[in-house]
């Protein structure tokens, strides 16, 4: 450790108090290890503040002894954005004790909530005021709104509700020079210049630390219906979310595609979760309706929907939950489809967004192009269809190697699936962020033009390059220089 960042560490002790700068790295562990264990840091500390007063009291510290800090929500992130490089120089600054929900206003359909909250509790908040926070990922009972702010989370509702940014009204955001923006502001319509809140969501700390946020509250639904139909194929898929939004329009919540494999590999490795078709499809829907009105007017709709399907020949067979234990049933399906690829092994994964009519052709193409450079090669394929996102994940050859398939195919995979996102002028990061795990490739797939755009903003509200360096955006020094000429 530097004297430098010793007189740090001896700083933020008499700011915090001993037992919230975390130095061993028995304690400092938990915060240094990315949840995939894909990324293994070393920090200096992990730091604990208790609000937002103790978060800025940190960045001024951090700035004055130019140390490099790392915000950190629930450390769920799936692209490394939340962990700390191998330097041992830079500190973690955890978010977790900012946890207090400051107001919910039922008139106004608003939550104040400080970043450490737990996705789950704010649900739980909303559901008790007969509101319903629509927010809904995998993570919900260990990631924060501070985290899902960050990497702009999106989910199983998107569809109708949209992405964390969509949900969010107002922030208090921590700057680079220590400095507290309240713009806790619960407004719908404010046309006063830009909207520096959507500048900081998404950008992974590296604009600023979001300390809270005033989240957007809908009506709880009064009935929920979810199903399952079989399909051919991804593009009678497409047809079938066509004709369901003509149905249902708004009260389409969800529309998640699942291949014939992904759902394989449910069975395989989780046998009591029953895939309810007595033949396989070579792609399932799950679908979901929420009504305002009552469960019979969304089981009636849904009635007509489906008889439609069935008469075109866009759905072969579909079933209807009888009750909430098998929508739940439904939905474990879709969720444990990760659980079940890291029960089958090693694989290489993608989230990917491209236009939705471009799906279809998405998954041939693709499909193809990997089977013809490594036969064999098992794709799982699932997502959001109905938000373009998918999860596009390939999984080793039967009776192959894990380990040794990754370092000879994870590269050229990536760049084969890459380059087909950006043919079809899509993202390679739809919802998990960019991190540490895709700034390179997202700075080669960007034009000149967005590239400089993101290092000019970087370098001009973070000109020391001090906030959560080496994510989401590559340094650039040379614009560092220019904005503080």
């Amino acid at each position: 450790m530097t004297a430098s960042t010793a007189s740090f560490v001896d700083a933020c002790i008499r700011l915090l108090g001993a037992s919230h700068v975390l130095t061993d790295p028995h304690d400092t562990e938990p915060y240094t290890v990315d949840w995939r264990k894909r990324y293994r840091g070393e920090a200096c500390a992990v730091l604990l503040p208790a609000d937002t007063q103790e978060v800025a009291g940190i960045v001024r510290l951090a700035r004055e002894h130019r140390i490099a800090i790392v915000p950190q929500g629930g450390n769920t992130g799936l692209a490394g954005g939340a962990t700390p490089d191998a330097s041992g120089a830079q500190a973690v600054v955890s978010l977790r004790r900012l946890n207090r929900i400051r107001g919910i206003d039922p008139h106004n359909n608003t939550i104040t909530a400080e970043a450490g909250v737990v996705l789950a509790e704010i649900q739980a908040r909303a559901e008790s005021e007969q509101r319903l926070f629509p927010l809904s990922l995998a993570a919900e009972g260990s990631c924060t709104i501070g985290g899902n702010l960050s990497t702009n989370a999106g989910g199983t509702g998107v569809l109708r509700y949209g992405n964390t940014r969509e949900l969010c009204l107002g922030l208090e955001v921590v700057t680079p020079q220590g400095e507290i923006w309240d713009g806790l502001r619960g407004l719908r319509k404010d046309n006063t210049g830009y909207d520096l809140r959507d500048l900081f969501i998404g950008a992974e700390g590296t604009l600023g630390i979001i300390t809270a946020a005033v989240m957007k509250l809908h009506p709880a639904p009064v009935a929920k219906v979810t199903a399952l139909a079989g399909l051919a194929s991804p593009h009678a898929a497409l047809d079938f979310f066509s004709l369901a939004q003509r149905h249902a329009g708004p009260l389409l919540t969800g529309f998640e595609l699942m291949s014939d494999f992904s759902l394989r590999l449910v069975g395989r490795h989780f046998p009591q979760l029953r895939y309810p078709f007595g033949e396989p499809h070579a792609q399932t829907v799950l679908l979901e309706l929420s009504d305002s009105e009552s469960d019979d007017h969304a089981r009636d709709l849904f009635e007509r929907m489906m008889e439609e399907a069935l008469e075109q020949g866009i759905v072969e067979d579909a079933v209807v939950a009888e009750n909430l234990a098998q929508s739940q049933a439904f939905w474990d399906l879709r969720e444990h489809i990760p659980l079940a690829q890291a029960q089958e092994g090693l694989n290489i994964k993608h989230d990917i967004a491209v236009p939705i009519s471009s799906i279809g052709r998405f998954i041939d193409e693709t499909d193809a192009i990997i089977a013809n450079a490594v036969p064999g090669a098992r794709m799982v394929t699932f997502g959001h269809l109905g938000d373009g996102n998918l999860h596009y994940n390939v999984q080793a050859p039967e009776g192959v190697d894990q380990k040794a398939f990754l370092i000879e195919f994870q590269t050229p995979i990536n760049a084969l699936v890459y380059e087909q996102v950006h043919k079809h002028r899509g993202s390679i990061s739809a919802e998990h962020g960019l991190g540490q795990l895709k700034v390179d490739e997202a700075m080669h797939f960007k034009s000149p033009v967005e590239v400089r755009l993101m290092q000019t903003i970087k370098a001009a509200l973070d000109p020391d390059n001090l906030m959560n360096p080496g994510k989401v955006v590559r340094w650039n020094a040379q614009a560092g220089k220019e904005n503080t000429a």
